[in-house]
């Protein structure tokens, strides 16, 4: 198991959230489509260097896509914020910017 991947336990708590209805061919495994997602989200690395385990990249980027359009992304996120108590105290510091002179003038007052 590679470090961005679920584990079993993730993997039953996700797997009912994910939209169903789909017209078309059977779709492919969706627990590797969601490990290649996670493994984007978490690297920062380019779609098309998603590694290949994960399957083609064009599959887990139009997945990701459609599940964002049909806010499946929303309805998981709201899921597993309801299992966790502590849920609404959690911050990601990486996405709050700040403006450079925010740390304080130059006289350091």
């Amino acid at each position: 198991m590679a470090h961005f991947d679920l584990s079993d336990g993730e993997w039953a708590v996700m797997e009912p959230l994910l939209p169903k209805d789909s017209c078309g061919p059977k779709r492919k495994d969706d627990r590797k489509v969601l490990n290649g997602i996670f493994y984007i989200l978490g690297t920062g690395a380019p779609w098309r260097d998603l590694p290949e385990r994960y399957g083609p990249y064009t599959t887990v980027y139009s997945r990701c896509n459609r599940w964002g359009e049909r806010e499946a992304w929303k309805g998981i996120f709201d899921a597993l914020a309801e299992e966790c108590e502590d849920s609404l105290i959690f911050i990601d510091a990486a996405i709050v910017k700040a403006h450079r002179t925010a740390s304080g003038s130059k006289r350091g007052n």
